[in-house]
């Protein structure tokens, strides 16, 4: 029963992998080709080894093993800068890349707008407060010294960091905002994280949706939980 329930999901996982090196093709020609070459190059060393030490019957079976796991790497890597190429420069793309970074990230997108559709989305996780925008750094300044300002309010003593993204001088590029974020201090344990999380939405109120369109997956804030006793 277990396998007749699991089959369903192959093709799916197949069928997602085929869309997904249709993109890194599209974005990088070469890429596919070096995936495959990395997934041979590493089951050829293996046999290599395995004629060398006598020992092929044993290599050839590590060799699939390890060629494989060296292709989904290099593939992986592809894909990520195909997701990063897609979303540059298309509004919400840094709430995308928020919301598909793994571990204990709380992220809230648009939780500020200006007149220009300039946003600024909330992330709490273990360095603290983090607000990250999108925007010119002339127009984004004040968005986020106001935001900062309402989240300190609340948020007392935890540390607030903002972060603008873009390519403008001082802004974090898209494709290195997640590496930017995880080189912050680790200032907040987990239960803190929750706790803090949960203040801040009561911050939250209903904010219009920048024009353009948002990347898949980018939902708006919901209200406040009410507590049950």
């Amino acid at each position: 029963m277990a396998k007749k329930a699991a089959s369903p999901e192959t093709p799916g996982r197949l069928k997602q992998i085929r869309m997904v090196a249709g993109i890194v093709r599209q974005a990088n020609p070469k890429g596919m080709p070096i995936v495959f070459a990395t997934a041979l190059g590493v089951l050829a060393l293996f046999v290599v080894i395995g004629l060398v030490t006598d020992s092929l019957l044993f290599m050839i079976p590590l060799g699939l093993l390890g060629g494989l796991t060296a292709g989904m790497i290099v593939f992986g890597q592809f894909a990520q800068k195909a997701q990063y190429s897609m979303l540059e420069g298309q509004p919400g793309a840094a709430a995308a890349i928020l919301q598909s970074m793994r571990g204990n990230w709380n992220v809230t997108p648009v939780v500020a707008v200006n007149r220009e559709q300039d946003v600024v989305h909330r992330v709490v996780g273990a360095p603290g407060v983090i607000l990250v925008s999108e925007g010119p750094a002339n127009r984004v300044q004040r968005l986020l010294l106001a935001e900062k300002k309402k989240v300190q309010r609340v948020a007392m003593d935890v540390p607030v960091y903002d972060v603008q993204t873009g390519d403008g001088e001082g802004q974090v590029p898209i494709k290195k905002l997640q590496r930017h974020l995880m080189k912050l201090p680790r200032n907040l344990k987990k239960p803190a994280v929750a706790e803090v999380n949960y203040r801040l939405r009561a911050l939250q109120s209903s904010l219009p949706m920048p024009k353009g369109p948002m990347p898949k997956g980018v939902k708006m804030p919901k209200g406040p939980r009410p507590k049950t006793r």
